[in-house]
């Protein structure tokens, strides 16, 4: 199973709000997901992000494949610098 660490989309038209979530590759984009491990509002200002470090480091350890868009909000918070150093 190809586990991937991505964006689910959530709230209003016009008003996005992503839960990030670690699913199988296979399960569509706001479907079964194994385990939340944080969010990001890009409508506030300035943008929200949360993401609980310990889990994202322990599926990334497990093989959990990040999108783009979560490498990124992983770099800018320091995920990736942790895990690297975990390695």
């Amino acid at each position: 199973m190809a586990v991937k660490i991505r964006l689910k989309r959530m709230g209003a038209n016009k008003k996005p709000f992503y839960r990030i979530v670690v699913a199988d590759s296979r399960s569509p984009r706001d479907g079964k997901f194994i385990e939340e491990i944080g969010y990001y509002n890009p409508v506030s200002e300035p943008k929200q992000v949360k993401i609980n470090d310990e889990k994202a480091v322990a599926w990334l350890k497990n093989g959990a494949q990040p999108t783009e868009a979560v490498k990124n909000l992983l770099a800018k918070n320091g995920v990736m610098e942790k895990f690297e150093a975990s390695k």
